[in-house]
């Protein structure tokens, strides 16, 4: 299917709202030394996933100081929204919570793409958080089973028993619980119903999904940002956010094996590397198979693994030479290191660094 002009004109004039930004990036840093010996040019358009926001923005501002002659723009619409627009070629790359399902690359096309065979490669690492608003409670421990009782509707008061008996110290008022859950696609509802889902199956019957199941109910929020914003105006409430938005708001430890584990970058990397990578996808397809039910220590479950998403083969050399190389700089040890401190997310670690650089070489 090709994209229509209109199509292509709103993606393009969405992310050009995001040009002040990239510029400001572009002003903001001294240029480094050698960036004069950078010899690319040109705009880069990419988009997807709300959870790279803050990240999108250190990479953007880091890569545009090494090479003062190119605009990076993120539209940070949402995974779902990423990956519509990099499918209809209205941008050169997308951010998203999730992989391409394979029946999705097979149905294809890709229309900035020169060949049916897509890169994916995991580059951002991070915990989706549980937070909520509860006035004199800071943190709560709770189970896989009692998270999808609240989410689903079947725990409805805050002093419910299955959340007092993991919780005997914490004073829970007797007050209805609010969930907030995403209004848009995304891969980070995609993420939280799939640890539902694996790790709570009698309680939670609506499986892996990216659109959140209607007849569930709860307060819906636009974007990462919604649901952040929902819950901290809102006592009583509840939601899933990444763990780089969850600072000033009460946060869950969720209970792996007999202990119960707090989110902590390392915590989100731990997961990764104890899982395996999916079968049935191509050389350069770096798709994670998150294990949700591990009991190992140390590991925390609930986690997003947000991928880079680019063409092998692209229609437009110019676009290859820009997404190669910025990929390039996210990936690195580099890159990894400002997004974890602008975001908190997790480095990559070094033995998924040697399987995702192959993959972005091989970009064209």
């Amino acid at each position: 299917m090709k994209t229509s002009a209109t199509i292509k004109a709103a993606a393009f004039g969405g992310i050009a709202l995001l040009a002040l930004t990239s510029c400001a990036a572009n002003e903001a840093a001294a240029p480094a030394d050698n960036a004069a010996a950078s010899s690319l040019t040109g705009t880069l358009v990419g988009g997807g996933a709300s959870s790279q926001g803050s990240a999108q923005e250190a990479w953007i501002a880091g890569f545009q100081t090494a090479n003062p002659d190119v605009t990076v723009n993120y539209d940070p619409a949402g995974s779902g929204a990423g990956r519509d627009t990099f499918q209809q070629g209205a941008s050169a790359f997308a951010g998203s919570d999730r992989a391409f399902k394979v029946d999705e690359i097979s149905a294809g096309p890709f229309e900035a793409c020169a060949t049916p065979d897509i890169v994916e490669v995991p580059a951002y690492i991070s915990p989706i958080a549980i937070i909520f608003n509860l006035d004199g409670v800071d943190s709560l421990d709770l189970d896989a089973d009692t998270v999808a009782k609240i989410f689903s509707g079947q725990i409805t008061k805050w002093n419910d028993p299955a959340i007092t008996a993991l919780n005997p110290d914490a004073k829970l008022p007797d007050a209805a619980i609010s969930p907030v859950h995403r209004s848009d696609k995304s891969g980070t509802t995609g993420n939280f119903t799939d640890y539902l889902a694996a790790a709570a199956p009698s309680s939670w019957s609506a499986g892996s999904v990216e659109e959140w199941p209607t007849e569930l109910g709860g307060e819906a929020a636009q974007g990462t940002s919604g649901v952040v914003e929902a819950v901290t105006n809102g006592v009583g409430m509840i939601g899933y956010a990444d763990a780089s938005r969850a600072e000033g708001l009460g946060t869950v430890a969720i209970k792996v094996g007999e202990k119960f584990v707090s989110y902590s970058p390392e915590a989100a990397a731990a997961i990764v590397d104890a899982s395996e990578l999916e079968s049935d996808r191509t050389e350069h397809d770096i798709a994670i198979k998150l294990d949700r039910t591990s009991t190992a220590d140390g590991v925390y479950p609930i986690v997003l693994v947000s991928y880079l998403i680019g063409c092998e083969k692209y229609a437009d050399a110019a676009n290859a030479e820009l997404v190669k190389a910025y990929f390039s700089y996210i990936v690195s040890e580099e890159g990894q290191q400002i997004a974890a401190e602008a975001a908190g997310s997790a480095p990559i670690s070094a033995d998924l660094r040697a399987k995702i650089e192959p993959a972005i070489a091989s970009i064209s």
